[in-house]
């Protein structure tokens, strides 16, 4: 009889709980943006971008994908990742896709681009 109170007990706390977080007081994480992440994460960010650039290899993606980081230019946000990824322990090859990206940034004319439109 001690058990099956016990067991009763429990389940009721975790329905509560559960009830209590969920309807009475949920929380909510609403307005965050990439550019209010810790530094860690936007290099994470930074280094998927490079990632998917080595698949698709289309640089306005790229500018459109490190835009939600903030006003500063794509080539700024590379070179943080590059000096994190380095402070942090990103692999060579990693480190490596981001300095090609950053070369590519650097050599790309937006002009390009509007001419060809």
């Amino acid at each position: 009889m001690r058990w099956i109170l016990f067991l009763i007990t429990l389940l009721l706390g975790v329905v509560l709980g559960l009830l209590y977080g969920w309807v009475v007081k949920p929380s909510f994480q609403v307005g965050s943006t990439p550019d209010s992440l810790r530094s860690d994460y936007q290099a994470d960010m930074v280094l998927m971008v490079a990632e998917a650039y080595q698949v698709d290899g289309d640089l306005v993606q790229v500018v459109r994908r490190l835009a939600p980081l903030g006003e500063n230019p794509p080539g700024e946000h590379l070179q943080r990742a590059i000096a994190l990824g380095t402070q942090i322990g990103f692999s060579s090859a990693d480190i490596e896709l981001l300095e090609i990206l950053a070369a590519d940034l650097r050599d790309w004319d937006p002009a390009e681009v509007r001419d060809s439109q």
